[in-house]
């Protein structure tokens, strides 16, 4: 039997098994090594070479257009960028991954074109795989979605979950720290659903013999496989509702429902027409504010304020992160920096290089000579 049939088998079982307290610890060890024979089987794949669609990141930040075909993404991706991707109302027009670099507050922000997501993408269907590890690799996901069709959000997320994907998550608190001896001793700062042993029947699965684990939050099996793989990427989302200007304005309380049927807020999710270029500022915004960005503007010798470029940075960076995102020489010969604006108790404030800086942040670096 191959890695795949043996995949196919334990999908099976999983879902022919009653879950109860009883089964808990049987299915506990099955997802285990279903998640160890992916692994092994996505490492073939990969070895087995075959092309992908490599983009290399550029710009303060990367966002990913995931749709199905035809939900608009590259009428989207032509609206805000300076791309030109094929456009057209059939399956697979976008037949590579499209790049195109939108200016907003000051930040270059790079947009890829996913080609659209079927069913089964992340078995390799339609080069499913090529196509959502592109997604891996983006700072923040969108979620295109058509008007008429709220119900392939269900399918798009299943999807990025099956290539290790985890939406709007945090990674687990688990941690393991193997040891030579002694069992598997486990500590948790939290109550847990899962008892001792299923526990410590998902980690033997995985290797692990003898090792210290602590729990740092409740975890059913799921997350504890997660807190246990090293390859989960955690990414933010926002979702964006598109073709608004073909419904009339009393269908919206239907699409309204189907959003709130899924969890997503009306209020938090971005109606737009892409083609009538209708919701796109509102649409930027809410990608600036979910990708974590801030603006500081450098104050430089003899120039003055440069108001129309700034630095654009992660929120939380430090002083020592915007020298380093400078590059050149400015970290070997910095001394310290004046701050004003924000995250300053008085203009010019004197800081060293751990000083966080604030969206608005006017730095000036003092440097050796």
């Amino acid at each position: 039997m191959g890695l795949e049939e043996e995949i196919e088998a334990i999908e099976e079982e999983i879902a022919n098994t009653p879950y109860n307290k009883s089964t808990e610890a049987h299915i506990g060890r099955l997802k285990a090594k279903l998640a160890e024979k992916k692994e092994k089987l996505e490492n073939q794949s990969s070895a087995g070479g075959g092309h992908g669609y490599a983009v290399e990141k550029t710009g303060d930040a990367t966002v990913a257009l995931v749709g199905f075909p035809s939900v608009g993404k590259s009428s989207l991706l032509n609206a805000l960028t300076n791309a030109d991707s094929e456009i057209g109302e059939y399956e697979f027009t976008t037949l590579d991954v499209n790049p195109g670099m939108c200016k907003h507050r000051g930040a270059n922000i790079q947009i890829l074109d996913v080609p659209g997501l079927i069913e089964g993408a992340a078995s390799g269907r339609g080069d499913g795989q090529q196509v959502l590890s592109v997604v891996r690799n983006a700072d923040l996901i969108v979620f295109v979605l058509s008007v008429f069709e709220i119900e392939q959000y269900d399918r798009l997320r299943e999807e990025l979950y099956d290539i290790k994907i985890r939406v709007d998550e945090q990674p687990p608190r688990v941690t393991v720290r193997p040891k030579h001896k002694d069992g598997i001793k486990l500590t948790s700062s939290a109550d847990q659903d899962l008892d001792e042993e299923t526990i410590k029947d998902v980690l033997r699965e995985h290797g692990y013999v003898n090792a210290d684990v602590n729990l740092g939050e409740r975890v059913d099996i799921d997350r504890l496989i997660d807190g246990l793989m090293d390859n989960r990427e955690y990414i933010p989302s926002i979702t964006c509702v598109n073709k608004v200007d073909l419904i009339d304005p009393d269908y919206k309380e239907t699409v309204d429902e189907r959003l709130r049927e899924r969890d997503l807020d009306p209020e938090e999710v971005t109606f737009i027409s892409a083609e009538a270029e209708r919701g796109l500022e509102a649409f930027k915004d809410r990608m600036w504010e979910n990708l974590g960005l801030i603006r500081v503007y450098m104050d430089k010798p003899g120039r003055g304020v440069d108001w129309d470029e700034p630095l654009v940075v992660e929120a939380g960076a430090t002083v020592a992160d915007a020298v380093e995102k400078l590059g050149g020489d400015f970290e070997e010969r910095f001394r310290f920096a004046r701050v004003s604006g924000p995250s300053a108790t008085h203009d010019e404030q004197q800081v060293g290089d751990g000083h966080v800086l604030e969206d608005g942040d006017v730095l000036k670096l003092i440097l050796r000579r």
